[in-house]
């Protein structure tokens, strides 16, 4: 791939002079040269962003000194070259200053004086590129080991996966059971990716009543059906020059399914109600806990949809199959949550890492960190004990979290727990779970709590 031009701008109302120093610098077929005959004329163009300004100290409208004192304002980090007709130490120093580059004077060196500045800061700036595009990718590669932990064989497996895909633009489906953090690996990609700095919009599919589906990935107009009272952007659309991320795709019904397929192949949305086509450039990824060439063979899952999504597919392992990846979550989600909710920084005993690693985790990632929460908040120490930490039916006071439960049912049994275990002690429950003594007396008064 070719590399960007090196684009240098000349401000000099002698336009012969202009066109020889020009000339000579476009020699390098690298350097685009640009002529602008006065400083107003210059101003309005910096938008382009050249790598090199020389600016002619005597311009017809405007001083070298003002024109530069913009340039700083504006764009502080392009070099200026200042090129004069007159020897003027005092001004030279002065414009040395204020950030000149450097400070020429007009004879038949200039031109060559001219090429070697311009050679010195292309090296220049051919390094700090060369460092910001290091530091990208140092930046992308902490993204996803921020996102996504591990260091067993089975997860390393899935990094190098990663990397493949996030330097294409290929559709991946992310394949593995419920838990085990799919939505993080879509995430990781993307932030891994080109296309890192625009949306990632993630849809459950799950989530969307069947009516409203085609709505909610396509957008209506205004009259498109009862209720729409305007126009409104599909998710598709949301996340036009980034990536959409489509969660459990193995529940999508079949006539959706069709729609989904012309969008992909057409790489257009018409939104419902409407007729105008909008292009799309979205970076699809897909997620399912279902076995699709299964359902292809049922006949519950459309086949050219199917390998339209296949892409790359990345097997996301469970939990279990992950060995000492369990040690390393299981501290990683106590700090998380200690430091969120200003807790002391607490430790996990030998005996309950062993606890850990002894038990299947059949809800995977999510379980582990539900568990590990949860052993926070019941420990009396600032060592997790294998005695805190329960799984689900295990311990007929702590199975709470694995019910069907809305949050506030959540909060009351936990209050509750406390409130027995501390003798009914509201000041020191409320400073153990960080929350308000009101909190707690209100749902005494409203009977909510035993």
């Amino acid at each position: 791939m070719a590399s960007e031009p090196f684009r240098i701008f000349i401000v000099e109302d002698d336009i012969i002079f202009a066109k020889i120093i020009s000339h000579h610098l476009s020699l390098n077929p690298d350097n685009e040269v640009e002529i602008f005959p006065d400083g107003k004329s210059l101003l309005k163009n910096l938008h382009k962003n050249p790598a090199l300004i020389s600016l002619d100290y005597n311009l017809p409208d405007m001083t070298g000194m003002e024109v530069m004192k913009q340039i700083r304002e504006e764009k502080p980090d392009i070099p200026v070259v200042i090129v004069s007709g007159q020897q003027d130490l005092a001004t030279a120093i002065e414009l040395l200053k204020k950030g000149a580059y450097d400070y020429l004077l007009k004879d038949q060196d200039t031109k060559d004086r001219m090429w070697n500045i311009v050679k010195n800061i292309r090296e220049n700036y051919a390094l700090r590129q060369k460092i910001a595009s290091l530091e990208e990718e140092i930046g992308r590669r902490y993204e996803v080991n921020n996102l996504i932990k591990g260091v067993s064989p089975a997860i390393e497996k899935v990094y190098k996966l990663i990397e493949k895909a996030a330097n294409t633009n290929i559709t991946v489906s992310i394949y593995g059971e419920t838990g085990t953090g799919k939505e993080l690996v879509a995430k990781s990609i993307h932030h891994a990716s080109a296309r890192s700095k625009k949306p990632f919009v993630a849809v459950n599919v799950t989530a969307i009543p069947k009516e409203l589906i085609e709505s909610e990935m396509f957008g209506h107009e205004k009259g498109a059906f009862t209720g729409a009272t305007g126009r409104r952007i599909g998710r598709f659309e949301e996340a036009n020059q980034g990536t959409i991320f489509l969660d459990e795709i193995g529940d999508m019904d079949l006539n959706m399914q069709s729609k989904l397929l012309r969008v992909l192949q057409e790489e257009e949305v018409v939104r419902v109600g409407g007729s105008e086509k909008v292009k799309l450039d979205v970076r699809v990824m897909v997620a399912t806990n279902k076995n699709l060439q299964e359902m292809v063979r049922n006949g519950e899952f459309r086949d050219d949809l199917y390998y339209r999504l296949l892409g790359l597919p990345i097997y996301l392992p469970p939990l279990r199959e992950r060995g000492g990846d369990i040690a390393l979550l299981a501290r990683h989600f106590v700090d998380e949550f200690s430091l969120k909710n200003r807790l002391d920084k607490l430790s996990i005993s030998p005996k309950a890492i062993e606890k850990l690693q002894s038990y299947p985790f059949p809800g995977n990632v999510r379980e582990l960190k539900a568990v590990m929460e949860l052993a926070a908040v019941m420990t009396n120490t600032t060592t997790i004990e294998d005695t805190d930490i329960s799984f689900g039916s295990t311990s007929t006071n702590q199975d709470f979290l694995f019910e069907e439960m809305t949050l506030e049912e959540y909060n009351k049994r936990i209050i509750n727990y406390f409130l027995q275990k501390y003798n009914n002690k509201v000041r020191l429950v409320a400073k153990k779970l960080g929350v308000g003594k009101t909190t707690i007396y209100r749902y005494i008064s409203e009977g909510k709590l035993d």
